[in-house]
């Protein structure tokens, strides 16, 4: 029989990725456990209709994640800061998420994380300001502190840093913006340097290769992206896509932060952080491991050439 393979946030952006993986692999080595707070939304039956195990089950329940855990072979671990805009909740969330699998013997943990980015810039460095008295990033300084509820758990993990979604440029306002004089801009707080990224839906599917391999990725800490692209770069290949040229705009984190709209301040520290320490953060997605977990990751041109009819121009 099978194993089973427990999916928090089953229809979010990263588990629905993983869910169909699981329902898609030919050799049908696992069994998709689709987790969602509702299991009577239209996503939720598009998936029990294509074979998926729905359960009902609150991150914020710590009860209802050791009754969906019970019984599977590895869990999919994911927080939604931009639900509620709280690093306290994430905290309070991986810490239940943790606990549960432990308690239901569960014998790999893929952990959905990020870095903490006060290791790099402590709260006192002046170089960005700090945010919520105790975070320089907070959406992703509190899954970086959550690594060690995983790893202090005893259950066999993986640390699996994600990359920028690509799908932003549609579903969070990213996407290129005309100005007065009607040309398309598109704009970064990354300078020249590099901006590791991937299509939300191949985040999952990498996090399937985990799975498959198995003990060869317990105890680690990896990153998965599709394309180390600079804005540059990005904004070139939307011009080739799209037919009309989009120029690459500059935006400083300074400025960036002051943009008003909710969490601008925090996605302002975020890129200047990426910006800073591109080094360090770009090698720590290698896209030959990538690759490797999910052979048909997408870079960022055939993302937009599948994707240019749902991309806002504003």
């Amino acid at each position: 029989m099978s194993e089973v393979i427990a999916v928090v946030g089953a229809t979010g952006a990263q588990g629905s990725g993983l869910v169909e993986a699981i329902l898609d692999d030919p050799q049908k080595r696992f069994v998709a456990r689709a987790l969602t707070r509702n299991a009577d939304s239209e996503k939720a039956k598009a998936l029990r209709a294509r074979g998926a195990e729905v359960v009902a089950a609150d991150v914020d329940d710590a009860k209802s994640l050791e009754r969906a855990f019970a019984g599977a072979h590895g869990a999919f671990c994911v927080t939604f800061f931009w639900d509620h805009f709280s690093p306290e909740k994430e905290l309070a969330q991986a810490q239940s998420m943790a606990a549960a699998a432990k308690a239901a013997g569960v014998k790999h943990v893929v952990w959905s994380t990020l870095e903490d980015t006060r290791l790099k810039v402590p709260l006192d460095d002046a170089r960005m300001p700090t945010l919520m008295e105790k975070y320089k990033v907070p959406h992703f300084d509190a899954k970086g502190e959550a690594n060690r509820f995983f790893v202090e758990s005893g259950v066999p993990y993986t640390l699996f840093h994600t990359s920028f979604y690509w799908d932003n440029l549609i579903h969070f306002g990213m996407g290129p913006k005309a100005g007065a004089d009607g040309k398309l801009a598109f704009a970064l707080p990354m300078a020249d340097k590099r901006l590791p990224g991937i299509a939300a839906g191949d985040i999952g599917r990498c996090a399937f290769g985990v799975f498959a391999r198995g003990a060869e990725f317990h105890g680690r800490s990896i990153g998965v992206a599709g394309e180390h692209p600079t804005g540059g770069e990005m904004a070139a290949t939307l011009t080739a896509v799209l037919g009309r040229e989009v120029a690459y705009a500059y935006v400083p984190p300074e400025a960036y932060r002051t943009l008003g709209f909710p969490g601008a301040e925090d996605l302002g520290n975020m890129f200047q952080y990426k910006r800073d320490f591109e080094a360090e953060y770009v090698a720590s997605r290698d896209l030959a491991l990538s690759r490797s977990l999910h052979p048909g990751l997408r870079d960022f041109a055939t993302w937009a050439r599948e994707h240019k009819d749902r991309i806002p121009l504003g």
